[in-house]
């Protein structure tokens, strides 16, 4: 079964520049790692404010697994554990969702 991993970035200074960085940077680290059938970064869509929209995130990461083994590796892989540590001073929250789809 397929897994679903999207994870919302909220930045402390989220400039324009700084939300393209870490754009750049899930674009650079994170789709490389083997069992990834789905890779999708960027920004927030401002402009949809209807009542349901969460908008305290600035950078959504979107990646599909083709199991939870595959997910489990990724989350091991030194190219994640970098992009974490070369961005993890930048954020203010991380919220991860999982789901089996």
């Amino acid at each position: 079964m397929r897994l679903a991993h999207n994870v919302f970035f909220k930045l402390k200074d989220p400039t324009p520049a700084n939300v393209d960085a870490l754009v750049a940077a899930c674009h650079k680290y994170l789709n490389v790692q083997p069992g990834i059938v789905f890779f999708a970064a960027g920004k927030l869509c401002a402009e949809l404010t209807r009542p349901v929209n969460d908008l305290d995130w600035h950078v959504g990461l979107h990646l599909v697994f083709d199991g939870k083994a595959s997910h489990d590796s990724y989350q091991d892989d030194p190219t994640h554990k970098q992009f974490i540590d070369e961005n993890k001073p930048t954020w203010d929250k991380v919220r991860v969702f999982d789901s089996y789809v």
